[in-house]
């Protein structure tokens, strides 16, 4: 990988813990080679998997799914996500997969092919693919958005106020969206059957506290944590308190509506 971050054992932890996946995507991946290829399900590999979330996703529809990251403390928590038997982790960087040329079916990254080497690892995808194999990236908008009630606009406000607050933490290897990233692997894929997505909505029921720990395992808040700890605790806190005041809720517990913007894209190797 480009950039080698997530790899502390507590933010590892924490990304097990919070981090989610997109079922919906799943199911729209799968549908896109099955129209193509249908009988194609050997090998699935997803490339930067972390601790496996999107990973166990997989699993139901191919013979064999395999999780590779560069990161060994993510690793070590992706067996905890799923026990399925057709599962399995190896760790790598993701422009060195291990495997033959022509072997893979699908090769997906999710939410993290911005931190690559992105020409090496277009390289590399096309290599093990096989032809009429599958390469999907995919990635979510930094401005999720809360849903409660009648004050969810009033939500929205304090969470905006909590990205602003990140936004001078952020990687400049990704600037300040990882939009354009994307966009860019997706123009500079040779293949001519290939479909961009630009917005697909995902909603997860989950604690308020579940919100706020899915913000802290982000690169930006690490960076912050990691150059003022007390600053990070008190930026939490504070937009914590002003959610739970504007919901009139005591505890994190309250359960609220996440809701996550993905933007992807789908291409097939001829």
């Amino acid at each position: 990988m480009a950039v080698r971050l997530f790899e502390g054992k507590d933010h590892a932890a924490a990304y097990l813990q919070f981090r989610v996946a997109p079922r919906e995507l799943i199911s729209v991946i799968v549908s896109y080679m099955g129209k193509r290829t249908p009988k194609q399900f050997n090998l699935a590999v997803d490339v930067g998997c972390g601790s496996g979330q999107g990973t166990i996703l997989l699993a139901p529809y191919f013979t064999k799914v395999v999780g590779t990251d560069i990161s060994s403390a993510q690793l070590e928590m992706a067996p905890i996500n799923s026990s399925a038997p057709n599962v399995s982790y190896r760790q790598c960087p993701a422009e060195e997969l291990p495997f033959a040329s022509g072997e893979v079916d699908l090769v997906t990254a999710m939410t993290a092919a911005h931190w690559f080497d992105r020409r090496r690892f277009l390289q590399e995808a096309d290599r093990v693919l096989r032809p009429g194999g599958c390469l999907a990236l995919l990635s979510y908008t930094m401005d999720m958005e809360l849903e409660y009630g009648d004050v969810s606009n009033t939500l929205n406000d304090i969470c905006k106020e909590f990205y602003t607050a990140l936004l001078p933490f952020r990687n400049p290897y990704i600037g300040s969206s990882s939009h354009k990233i994307y966009l860019d692997m997706f123009d500079s894929c040779s293949y001519p059957d290939k479909e961009w997505n630009e917005c697909l909505r995902v909603k997860w029921t989950l604690p308020l506290s579940g919100y706020i720990g899915m913000v802290e395992t982000f690169s930006s808040y690490q960076k912050l944590k990691v150059k003022d700890p007390a600053e990070a605790e008190r930026l939490s806190e504070d937009i914590r308190s002003k959610l739970l005041s504007a919901m009139k809720a005591s505890s994190p517990d309250q359960e609220v509506t996440m809701v996550v913007k993905y933007f992807y894209w789908l291409a097939c190797k001829p």
